[in-house]
């Protein structure tokens, strides 16, 4: 992770900073690689030691179980997004106008951002995509989430979702709309690059393209705008 861009999360995500040093920064970028290359079920801190030619027990000093480095990598994704948002729409008053760059910079999240030359957000993306519900289809997710582990995922839903609300006040359910639109934006990408006949993204124009008149219709439909 580039040190310029510093992303400060739940400190009960981790045991020690893994941002505050080179192996913890590391342990991040090289983690993301080993998750995106076997998938989380056959990742291990073991397997990740030895990719990093470090030791087990050293990466144990940051997380005490893999299940914790999931969550802080969803985490990292959702608080990364929202920094992307408020970034590019803080200066644009219409609500409308910022509504739509929220749902463009949603069907782009699957490219990396290279101002983080440490971590590729492509492959964390495709982390999030496949590996995300794990963080939170838990027996201990009622605990978790009082311990603020899904902090992240809620800010950046309601942060989007008081920007529908400013479009129409009387719109009952701005939360789950953003978080269903959240949810489309990543699966529809999925399902054009595996399983297309449940999508129609790329039938009319790009993939990107496709997914993005669908989010604008889903949306702007649903606050009738």
């Amino acid at each position: 992770m580039n040190p310029q861009l510093r992303i400060d999360l739940n400190d009960k995500l981790y045991l020690r900073d893994p941002q505050a040093t080179d192996l913890g920064r590391r342990l991040i970028g090289q983690g993301v690689g080993l998750i995106d290359e076997i998938g989380f079920e056959q990742f291990t801190f073991k397997k990740l030691a030895q990719r990093m030619g470090s030791t087990e027990a050293s990466l144990y000093r940051y997380f005490e179980n893999k299940h914790r480095l999931l969550v802080y990598l969803v985490s990292w994704y959702w608080a990364w997004l929202g920094f992307q948002i408020r970034f590019h729409t803080h200066n644009v008053p219409d609500p409308r106008d910022r509504l739509r760059l929220t749902l463009g910079i949603l069907t782009r999240a699957h490219r990396d951002d290279p101002t983080t030359a440490d971590l590729d957000e492509a492959a964390l993306y495709r982390i999030v995509v496949r590996e995300a519900s794990k963080s939170y289809l838990t027996r201990d997710v009622d605990g978790d989430n009082r311990e603020g582990l899904f902090r992240e995922h809620k800010r950046l839903v309601a942060g989007i979702a008081a920007v529908a609300s400013e479009i129409n006040p009387a719109y009952p359910y701005p939360h789950a709309l953003i978080s269903t639109a959240l949810e489309a934006a990543r699966k529809q990408l999925f399902f054009a690059q595996h399983l297309p006949s449940l999508t129609d993204a790329g039938t009319a124009g790009s993939v990107e393209q496709s997914i993005y008149a669908f989010l604008e219709g889903l949306v702007f439909g649903a606050l009738g705008a």
